[in-house]
């Protein structure tokens, strides 16, 4: 008796990591940040031109205990900045971050005193879209960066 006759067809081996981090890597639940004029363009995103739902991100929740994806668009002003830094912690791990736009990456053409020359000041930043305004593929090519960067994660942490 051969192993293919013994095993059947409709079995899948893998591995519990591998399986687990292609489930979160296409399941990522994104919490918009629109701050500015990028929100525009993160609009068009979930829309059915670009069609996030292919990604598994068409879900936009906008509690931040229900998502794992923050998407920060547009310049933070630093009153604005405790608030978004309040809601990036109240984001359970783990927790992903894309800051989308010239503004939100340096601060763009705004260089004054009450601008934040860059999120990544207050917060993890995992990707970065250029551009302004950043066009929605930019975003899709961004959630793809953060989907391979999950899927080479563990799932779980093993203790040495």
């Amino acid at each position: 008796m051969g192993l293919e006759s013994a095993l059947g067809e409709g079995f899948i081996t893998t591995r519990v990591d591998d399986l687990v981090g292609w489930a979160r890597a296409n399941s990522t639940w994104p919490m918009p940040m629109g701050l500015a004029c990028c929100a525009i363009e993160m609009m068009a995103f979930a829309g059915p031109r670009y069609d996030a739902s292919r990604f598994g991100s068409e879900v936009m929740r906008f509690s931040p205990r229900q998502s794992d994806l923050l998407i920060v668009a547009g310049w933070c002003s630093y009153k604005m900045s405790h608030a978004v830094r309040r809601i990036w912690d109240q984001m359970p791990d783990p927790k992903w971050c894309i800051a989308m736009g010239a503004c939100a990456s340096t601060g763009g053409m705004h260089r004054c005193y009450g601008v934040v020359q860059g999120i990544d000041n207050f917060l993890p930043v995992d990707a970065y879209i250029s551009g302004c305004p950043p066009r929605p593929d930019a975003l899709l090519n961004a959630l793809m960066t953060i989907q391979e960067k999950v899927k080479t994660e563990h799932s779980v942490l093993l203790d040495a």
